[in-house]
């Protein structure tokens, strides 16, 4: 079956009824016991590191709740919300989208990770091989300028889908790679890898929820928001295994 052109035309409004009307029924849905569908997207490394706690909270809370996690770079999740894919996402900000309100969640501290036997940064400056996330990552994106900034020509990535692969061919001594010191203190590969800090200009970046203005939040997603306090919780401190100072390159 295809649609005629009169059907082409009148498609976008079947599809802005169709959402109105969920969205009139998320509005008055029951506030005290929430239900229906909630997507929610994220960055991978955020995924990881805060959100086992804030998602055991929830879903002991609102168990009717059918939730959804994507994870993905800031960019498409920015896109999918946009295109009301997404309920909301916690993605790297500032986004400064007009069609997003964005909420400050928490701020990362950055470094620079490479292999155990990379004493210092000199060498792997020279002649640079990232290892990052794919097209659309904020870290990759952070990397290149980290890395332009001390003199870097011709940066090489290699792009992966995990964080568990981007670790282990780091510390198998592929490249180096850009991420929340958080994340690596807690990664099954940080025996393998050595922490490179950062200038403090240098090393900051802030995680936000984002979620379109023109759609009023569901009981749901605003139950889901007052958990995000649990991920704003300092991670416990872990021996952090091999640790040098990127601030001269």
């Amino acid at each position: 079956m295809a649609l005629t052109n009169a059907g082409e035309q009148l498609l976008p409004y079947a599809e802005r009824i169709s959402r109105l009307v969920d969205e009139a029924q998320q509005v008055i849905g029951d506030e005290t016991d929430p239900c229906g569908p909630l997507r929610i997207g994220s960055m991978e490394t955020t995924a990881g590191l805060r959100l086992p706690t804030v998602l055991a909270a929830f879903a002991e809370d609102c168990p009717r709740v059918d939730f959804s996690l994507i994870t993905g770079p800031t960019e498409q999740l920015v896109r999918d919300v946009l295109a009301y894919r997404l309920d909301g996402a916690l993605v790297n900000g500032p986004v400064r989208q007009p069609d997003l309100a964005e909420t400050p969640v928490f701020e990362e501290r950055l470094v620079l990770v490479t292999a155990r036997r990379v004493a210092g940064l000199d060498t792997v400056i020279r002649d640079p091989k990232t290892l990052v996330f794919r097209t659309g990552c904020s870290y990759r994106r952070r990397l290149e300028s980290i890395l332009q900034a001390r003199g870097a020509i011709g940066v090489s990535c290699m792009g992966f889908g995990t964080l568990d692969g981007i670790l282990g061919c780091v510390g198998a001594g592929m490249g180096l790679t850009l991420l929340p010191a958080a994340v690596v203190e807690r990664h099954a590969s940080r025996e393998q890898v050595r922490v490179h800090d950062l200038p403090e200009e240098e090393a900051h970046a802030q995680t936000v929820f984002v979620q379109r203005v023109d759609t009023p939040p569901s009981p749901a997603l605003t139950r889901f928001l007052t958990h995000p306090r649990a991920m704003q919780q300092t991670p416990p401190v872990l021996r952090m295994v091999g640790r040098s100072s990127a601030a001269t390159g």
